[in-house]
């Protein structure tokens, strides 16, 4: 008989330690993620994961967060690209000038240097693939998927499928009658006995058995 799945773990696989649950590795409290969302990583320690892929993380300045739901799929070299690393276009200028306060005008607040867009938000069911770049302010839907090395600057609508650079939509996963069901049900947001009452069915796609 399986184990109970336990959200609580690190390495949800026997042996594995290039995956984690990724909330169970995460200190930073501006970076919140949701139960069995999971990280792999063939090239680094995936528990180093808000060092090596959430850059130009800088809470205590911007106050900015990184929210990633339920039951994700973040595959190795997924990055997060913030605030910090914007330049303004405010200014006829891009150089940040404000960064370096001592060096021209103590008077300049630092975050006037780059242009603030705000938090990244990631839905549940979100599957992220290898080597994508997600920047600043971009919302995520439940259920879309990011191809590989796609360079999201825009939001995402639930289950769509994006890819390129710039990320763009290529198709939606389901009829828009079956994503409204999928988001009225949000099966990620069931107790796990439930999940694993109707797990045969989430994977089989027999959506009318999710709605009994």
């Amino acid at each position: 008989m399986n184990e109970k799945p336990n959200a609580e773990k690190i390495y949800p696989r026997t042996k594995d330690f290039t995956t984690v649950y990724l909330k169970n590795v995460i200190t930073n409290p501006n970076i919140i993620v949701g139960d069995f969302t999971m990280y792999n990583d063939f090239c680094n320690d995936p528990k180093d994961f808000q060092k090596n892929n959430v850059l130009y993380h800088y809470p205590y300045v911007n106050n900015d967060k990184l929210i990633i739901g339920k039951f994700c799929s973040i595959a190795c070299n997924a990055k997060f690209i913030f605030n910090s690393a914007n330049h303004t276009l405010n200014s006829l200028s891009t150089y940040p000038f404000p960064i370096f306060q001592d060096e021209w005008d103590s008077t300049m607040n630092i975050t006037e240097a780059w242009d603030n867009k705000g938090d990244i938000v990631i839905g549940n069911d979100v599957w992220i693939g290898y080597d994508t770049v997600i920047m600043s302010g971009v919302h995520i839907g439940d259920g879309a998927i990011i191809g590989t090395r796609a360079l999201v600057t825009k939001d995402v609508p639930p289950y769509a499928i994006v890819g390129g650079v710039p990320a763009k939509v290529i198709r939606k996963r389901f009829e828009d009658l079956v994503i409204d069901d999928l988001l009225k049900i949000k099966w990620w947001d069931w107790s796990i006995e439930k999940i694993s009452e109707k797990l045969s069915d989430i994977r089989k796609g027999n959506l009318e058995k999710l709605k009994e």
